[in-house]
């Protein structure tokens, strides 16, 4: 096991408990880890998630890395917003989220100019010294730069691993995962991760939040056979539209699947495959709800016009009745799951939810007070903790 160069941080003291100290012992690393074990101050905590197991603390963390957007969210979402310090392209996501943030009163968000995740490198993570990697290590692994005694490095001598991503499909995890894993929905994963933040009363607050919008949306939605048909794409050009699935095992579909629209390829098409026109003039969906709609550098109103030009396209039911709807991102934490949860239940459900404004570009759209369906300034409380 290599050292990377470095001597082991006072966040050496932030480790996995007994799963990291038994790979470390078997990778000939025993002495670090007991003297890690050893270094743990009294008061420290311990939190379990799958893949780590058991990981001890010594303090809260306040400075985060993250990879996917789902962690970064949590993070901003229990107060530590900025203190970010990776996640996937930073600039891109600050400008999305920030679509959505504009509507919570006195709460901000900047994550431009951080460094960006997606492939990380192991040398950069020593330099960040982040007290946190919220990101799932079965998942960094698939990255071609890094090994298991890699994770286990960072983690004894720069802070420990906390994630859970491949429960976004519930995707196989690599071999030296592969024993074990579990997955969770995005709010099971989200009470862990305060849990390690020690910030369980933000967490309540927001669960609660989120229990009533679900109480909400599930006393009202119709049977069945009364629901529209629906599918979820992304397209930049008519010759090339991915869908995604709505109902899917996984966090990816937490704001679609309770809201429980048919499928319009009725489980023919797999999830981000690429369709045509054709296929989805054979699906004829009710509702187009357009990925990526939300992007700030997203013409929503071009892209409504690819489909009412299009030959082929302008057949469909959704694009003759104007129900080409916009979404934000499927890796979603649980703020952003707040309000596409109400967005695509109006876009679903009008009659039943109030209808969803005409958007073309800009932040979220303002909705009268008494058509929201989740309260915003008890949300912006417990991002800002006043509880």
């Amino acid at each position: 096991m290599t050292d990377g160069g470095a001597e082991p941080t006072r966040r050496a003291a932030l480790k996995y408990g007994g799963t990291l100290a038994a790979s470390l012992a078997a990778a000939g690393c025993s002495e670090i880890a007991g003297t890690g074990d050893s270094e743990t101050p009294d008061g420290a905590y311990t939190v379990s998630m799958s893949p780590m197991g058991e990981v001890s603390f010594d303090d809260p963390p306040e400075t985060v890395f993250t990879r996917l957007t789902h962690h970064a969210d949590m993070a901003f979402a229990l107060g530590r917003g900025d203190g970010l310090t990776a996640m996937h392209a930073p600039d891109y996501y600050d400008g999305l989220w920030n679509q959505f943030v504009e509507r919570l009163p006195g709460v901000s968000l900047d994550w431009t100019g951080l460094y960006s995740s997606w492939q990380p490198k192991k040398e950069k993570l020593y330099g960040l010294e982040s007290d946190i990697h919220l990101a799932d290590p079965a998942w960094v692994t698939k990255q071609d730069a890094w090994s298991r005694s890699d994770i286990d490095e960072i983690a004894d001598r720069v802070s420990p691993w906390f994630g859970n991503s491949l429960s976004d499909t519930h995707q196989e995890p690599a071999p030296d995962y592969a024993e074990g894993y579990e997955y969770y929905t995005l709010w099971e994963q989200f009470e862990l991760v305060a849990e390690a933040f020690r910030e369980r009363e933000r967490y309540e607050e927001l669960a609660a939040v989120h229990d009533d919008l679900l109480s909400t949306i599930e006393s009202d939605i119709p049977d069945e056979s009364d629901r529209p048909s629906a599918v979820m794409i992304a397209s930049h050009q008519m010759d090339e539209i991915y869908a995604y699935a709505l109902s899917n095992p996984g966090f990816l579909t937490s704001h679609t699947r309770p809201l429980g629209a048919r499928d319009a390829f009725e489980g023919s098409v797999e999830s981000g495959s690429v369709v045509d026109s054709e296929a989805l003039v054979d699906a004829d969906p009710d509702v187009i709800l357009f990925l990526g709609g939300f992007e700030p550098e997203t013409d929503l109103t071009e892209r409504r016009e690819l489909f009412r030009e299009d030959p082929v396209a302008s057949e469909i039911t959704a694009v003759q009745e104007e129900r080409i709807y916009p979404q934000g991102a499927r890796y979603q934490g649980p703020i952003l799951n707040l309000f596409q949860l109400e967005m695509t239940a109006k876009q679903l459900y009008p009659d039943l939810f109030g209808e969803w404004p005409h958007y073309e570009s800009g932040p979220y759209p303002e909705i009268p007070e008494d058509e929201q369906l989740f309260d915003r300034q008890r949300v912006a409380d417990a991002i800002n903790g006043n509880l």
